[in-house]
């Protein structure tokens, strides 16, 4: 190689240099926006799955009030249950010692 076209070697390579350093400005540029577009998908999805939770635990809520009125509603029917059981039985006499058909035709 001459003397004379080592500089211009050289300006090449400078050229080729600052080129590449351009290039990966240019990518650190895109890195830094998608790093921002994760962070702003995570956040999105965040607030995704904490409202789906509330609505979840909304729900849960409603249902397990309904539940408990319909176990009370539950608990009175079977006290009445109870209690009216409890008078038939005491409406239905039993008389000992008198044989069927004793009663007579007093109607």
């Amino acid at each position: 190689m001459a003397d004379g076209d080592q500089p211009a070697t050289m300006e090449r390579i400078l050229q080729e240099i600052t080129a590449v350093s351009r290039r990966i400005e240019g990518m650190d540029a895109s890195m830094s926006s998608l790093t921002l577009e994760t962070k702003s998908i995570r956040t999105d999805i965040a607030w995704f799955h904490l409202r789906v939770m509330e609505h979840r635990v909304g729900t849960l809520e409603t249902h397990m009030s309904t539940t408990h009125d319909r176990d009370q509603d539950l608990s009175y029917l079977r006290s009445k249950e109870m209690d009216l059981e409890d008078r038939s039985r005491r409406v239905n006499i039993r008389l000992l010692w008198i044989p069927e058909n004793e009663e007579g035709t007093d109607i």
